[in-house]
Order: structure tokens, then C-alpha cells, then sequence
């Protein structure tokens, strides 16, 4: 007997199967990030000309909402690149379950090797720079302003970071990556964003990197930007509190985070190759 089969043809254009995430192009992290940036230039020069605010005023409260545009941008930015391969779902940016204990153990010993190093190179380098995002976000002016600035800095800029730069950005280069590479060029790029300005503030720019690369470890292991987010929220939450004193709103930002990062994963469905 002659066994005869129909042959079907692959969907146009092809479908990758349902439990498996998409491979995005390394090419799409470069292209993202400078979408990003001209996004965020034009959305603020908007802004600018409707609020008729200066580029050379210290407005506080227009760096606040050009800080915000500036997150929300670059994660539709990383969306809208996503969908051009797939329609992008929330686990395909780590947005996912993962194993708790296993994240909690990973994320403590990323962030005491961060410490470590970021105390040696202090020793050695001692750099004599600030931040001063916390002041430029208007931490100084009164109540509101040192929770309008502590939700910035604690709450919106680790998870809208940790989406593009962790969860797009750092996801992309893994396709041609081998992930110590990935992690370092994402971690340069993540510390060369933070740059302020000036010869002294060269010299934190190691330590933000390394932070950055920490990072992508960390992720890289768990397989979620949850421990991540919590890592880099605890983070800010130090750095606010000690830049601008606003350790009262660090205290009740910094938990809350956290609470947040350990209970939305595990209130949300567990999502294809759940570890």
C-alpha cells in the first residue's frame, strides 16, 4: 500500500511556534535607541513649544515630564520594533514568572559583587562627581517636589529602563551575542546615558556600566526583568536618599517597588517556558 501524505505550505510569513519567544535582530537594538533619542527630542520639543518653556531654564517641573516622555517613548519605542516580528506580548520583554528563591539568591549576589566592586574603584579611583538628577528633578523644592522626584527616580526610570534596556535592547544583541559581549556593550551604552556632562563625571560612568552589565546577568539568569527592576529600584533608592536626603521617601518608594515586583509576577499567568 502507498502511503501518500498532503503537504502544507508554511504560513506566509512564517509563524514561530506559540510557547517560544521571538528572535529579534541584534540590528534592532541600534535602531531603537536612536529612534528612542529622536522620539524623546521631538516629544520634548513639543512640549517646549506648547509650554513655551526654554532649553536653558532650570524647570524642574518640565524635566519631570520630559523624564516621563522620555520612558514612555522608549518603550513604544521598543514595542513598535518588537511588532515588526511579532506581535509583541508582556513575557517576550521578561515581563514573566521565574523561580523566586533562585531570583532572590541571583539578585543578592549581582548586587554585593556590584558594591564590591563600586567600593574598590571608589578607593582607587576616588571620583569627585554627583549626580545631580535628583535636584534637577525639583528634589529640593519642598514636599511635592521630593515625591514628585522620588517617583521618578525610584519608580518610573527602573522599570521603563529595565523594559528597553534589559528587556528589548539587551534580548536583541543576544541574537548575535554571546552574552558576556551583549552585556558589556549594554552596559556601556547604559552608563554612556547617564552621562551629565563634564570631565569629572567621566569618572562614574565604570561603575554606572558595571551596573548596567550586572544587570543583564542577573536577567540573563532568571530570565524576568522582575529582580532586575526590584535591583535597580533598591539601587535609586539608596542613591536618592543619600543625594538629596530624601531617605523618608526612599524608605516607602524603595519597598513598594519591591513589594510590587515580587507580587504583580506572581498574581499574572505563568507564561511560556515558565522556569
Amino acid at each position: 500500500m502507498e502511503a501518500t501524505s498532503i503537504a502544507r505550505m508554511p504560513p506566509d510569513p512564517p509563524e514561530l511556534p506559540e510557547g517560544s519567544a521571538p528572535r529579534w535582530p541584534a540590528w534592532y537594538a541600534a535602531a531603537g535607541f536612536v529612534v528612542g533619542l529622536l522620539g524623546t527630542l521631538v516629544a520634548v520639543g513639543i512640549v517646549m513649544a506648547i509650554t513655551g518653556t526654554d532649553s536653558t531654564e532650570d524647570d524642574s517641573t518640565f524635566t519631570v515630564i520630559a523624564t516621563l516622555m522620555q520612558s514612555l517613548v522608549f518603550i513604544g519605542t521598543a514595542m513598535l520594533f518588537a511588532s515588526l516580528t511579532r506581535k509583541p506580548r508582556a513575557w517576550h520583554f521578561g515581563l514573566r514568572r521565574t523561580n523566586f528563591w533562585p531570583a532572590v539568591g541571583w539578585a543578592a549576589l549581582g548586587m554585593v559583587s556590584f558594591y564590591v566592586f563600586a567600593a574598590v574603584y571608589a578607593a582607587i579611583v576616588q571620583p569627585d562627581a554627583e549626580q545631580t538628577v535628583a535636584q534637577d528633578l525639583g528634589a529640593d523644592n519642598g514636599t511635592f517636589g521630593m515625591i514628585a522626584a522620588g517617583v521618578m527616580v525610584v519608580c518610573v526610570a527602573p522599570a521603563a529602563e529595565e523594559f528597553f534596556f534589559r528587556g528589548f535592547f539587551y534580548r536583541a544583541l543576544r541574537s548575535r551575542y554571546s552574552v558576556i559581549a551583549a552585556a558589556l556593550l549594554n552596559g556601556g551604552l547604559f552608563g554612556i546615558i547617564h552621562f551629565t556632562g563634564g570631565s569629572d563625571a567621566l569618572l562614574i560612568l565604570p561603575p554606572l556600566a558595571a551596573l548596567g552589565f550586572m544587570f543583564c546577568l542577573v536577567y540573563e539568569r532568571t530570565g524576568s526583568i522582575y529582580p532586575v527592576i526590584a535591583l535597580h529600584s533598591i539601587n535609586n533608592a539608596i542613591a536618592f536618599g543619600a543625594q538629596a536626603e530624601g531617605w523618608e521617601v526612599s524608605a516607602v518608594l524603595g519597598p513598594l517597588m519591591l513589594l510590587a515586583c515580587v507580587l504583580v509576577p506572581r498574581l499574572s499567568r505563568p507564561s511560556p517556558g515558565f522556569r
